[in-house]
């Protein structure tokens, strides 16, 4: 994989987790236009890494991701035409859309500030492990733009109802920690020193688990969101099927009546 300047990259072989770790401390981890191609190329990639079976993703420093550099990408977004600043908001949809679709479920370690399009990422997670430093806006009004950015107003009525939603992106306000838990925008609310520790022992815990039933889990999730019943059904019914052909439905099988843990694939 490679390595850019602006993140870490790990791949733990033995659990089979891989960790990026935004880089930029000194700027709160503020994304500029390489990062957003970087993390967008980096996604893709462990899409189809070999051994890679889950991600976690956090901050280096007191910030998980300020959202974008207000030197490096706002002040230079004034000398741009439409076409230009198209090419760009398209760019950071991109980011998303690779996270979405890459078949790794994807933990979020929230170490701390959580802002803009840092707070997209956030959400575009599957799983989000906040800590007690990790208030979080998504402060696109603020700045005077739409509060519907990279694809937040899709992903956020789903992980905590339209009102919510509507209140988070029309004022662009700050949440705490323990506010974001209560509404189900964190899953787990921990500590500052254990964030990290704790969202890696989740991945882990999901990399143990079957890779094509969680690649199935996250695809349908994203497709169902636009479907009616019978059509969320009749794709169910489908992709279970295909997965009871698989070698891991067996596998589980044989641990429960052997009464040993599986090993799956």
């Amino acid at each position: 994989m490679l390595q850019p300047n602006s993140f870490s990259y790990a791949h733990d072989t033995d659990s089979g987790v891989a960790t990026i770790t935004l880089n930029r401390p000194d700027r709160l981890n503020a994304l500029t236009f390489e990062v957003y191609k970087e993390l967008t190329d980096t996604f893709i990639a462990l899409d189809t890494e070999p051994g890679v079976r889950t991600i976690v993703i956090t901050g280096a420093g007191r910030a998980f991701c300020s959202g974008g550099d207000v030197e490096d990408i706002i002040g230079q977004l004034f000398a741009r035409d439409y076409q230009g600043l198209l090419d760009f908001t398209r760019q950071t949809c991109a980011l998303i859309l690779a996270m979405r679709e890459c078949r790794r479920p994807i933990v979020a370690a929230l170490n701390g500030t959580v802002a803009g399009a840092g707070a997209v990422i956030a959400a575009a997670a599957d799983v989000r492990i906040g800590s007690d430093k990790a208030k979080i806006a998504f402060l696109f009004t603020k700045v005077g733009l739409s509060g519907a950015d990279m694809g937040i107003a899709w992903l956020l009525p789903k992980l905590i109802g339209i009102g919510r939603a509507n209140e988070l992106l029309m004022t662009g306000d700050f949440l705490s920690p323990e506010e974001a838990h209560r509404i189900g925008l964190y899953n787990r609310l921990t500590s500052v020193e254990n964030v990290v520790e704790e969202a890696t022992a989740f991945a882990t815990k999901l990399a143990t688990g079957p890779g094509l039933g969680l690649e199935m889990t996250k695809r349908l999730i994203n497709r169902e969101a636009s479907m009616d019943l019978r059509s969320a059904l009749d794709l169910e019914a489908e992709a279970q099927a295909g997965c009871m052909l698989h070698p891991d439905f067996k596998e589980a099988y044989e641990a429960f009546t052997q009464k040993r843990p599986a090993k799956f694939r």
